[in-house]
């Protein structure tokens, strides 16, 4: 699990970036290390952004979910349909990001096991409150950054399949593809399985 994980805002500044984690992962398949990914990445615009400070803040973050994924899920992020990358991608987003497995597990997987549909304001607001009373370093971060990452958070969800509208906050069940069932079950990775509500 995630728990040698601190909590952090990183993802303020990283949202789904699934075409970049592909990108990194055909750097990764042709031998390049993370330093000359990194390199590669910045000088050649492999991420085609118009800004580069955009490159060097999201490049950490692609390259960790990209070490958070064995072979076989590489290889399916790189070769399957993009639904089977989009669910890869939340699940490595959650291994690498404590705080965000954590809403996942507390506030999506209860909601849908619940058969409730409905993402609320409040049920954000309520989750950020509980962590900050729990977590110090939480406390200190100031409203603009949690205002972000509410607003990343509901991004992710609206990326990765499972918010429908971010303005009505309606969710939808993923459809999970068997193999990807079989695979984290195999490596002891179902609470991830059940934090996207399968």
């Amino acid at each position: 699990m995630s728990n040698e994980l601190e909590y952090s805002a990183t993802l303020t500044g990283a949202s789904f970036l699934l075409y970049e984690l592909k990108q990194v992962l055909k750097l990764k398949k042709q031998g390049l290390s993370e330093v000359e990914i990194k390199r590669k990445v910045i000088e050649d615009n492999v991420f085609e952004y118009q800004v580069t400070s955009s490159l060097k803040r999201s490049v950490p973050s692609v390259l960790r979910r990209a070490n958070a994924l064995d072979d076989l899920l590489q290889e399916w992020v790189l070769n399957s349909p993009l639904e089977v990358g989009k669910i890869i991608n939340l699940y490595a987003i959650m291994k690498t990001d404590k705080l965000f497995f954590e809403f996942m597990n507390e506030v999506i997987r209860e909601k849908l096991d619940a058969n409730n549909y409905l993402l609320e304001k409040k049920d954000l607001n309520v989750f950020f409150a509980i962590k900050a009373e729990q977590n110090e370093k939480m406390e200190k971060w100031t409203e603009l950054t949690v205002n972000k990452l509410k607003q990343v958070y509901m991004k992710l969800l609206y990326e990765a399949g499972l918010l429908v509208d971010k303005k009505s906050g309606d969710l939808n069940r993923l459809l999970f593809d068997e193999d990807i069932k079989r695979h984290l079950t195999s490596i002891d990775d179902t609470a991830y399985l059940k934090a996207m509500g399968e």
